[in-house]
């Protein structure tokens, strides 16, 4: 799954960290996310979209491997 988190975060001047924190997760999750390592869950990936006031499809986007 390829996603916006980094492009978004950085678009809001916003470091790793202060994401984490806002999100109540750690900075090593968003790190993951962003570098296509984990894929949240249903409910983080809600917190995430409404965090950035935009939808799930926006940011993430599934890709079938073949």
């Amino acid at each position: 799954m390829e996603n916006k988190v980094e492009e978004l975060r950085k678009n809001m001047g916003l470091s790793q960290e202060d994401l984490a924190k806002d999100l109540g997760i750690s900075r090593q999750t968003i790190s993951s996310i962003e570098r296509g390592r984990y894929n949240p869950s249903l409910e983080l990936a809600f917190t995430i979209s409404n965090y950035f006031k935009t939808t799930i499809e926006d940011i993430f986007k599934y890709r079938e491997e073949n």
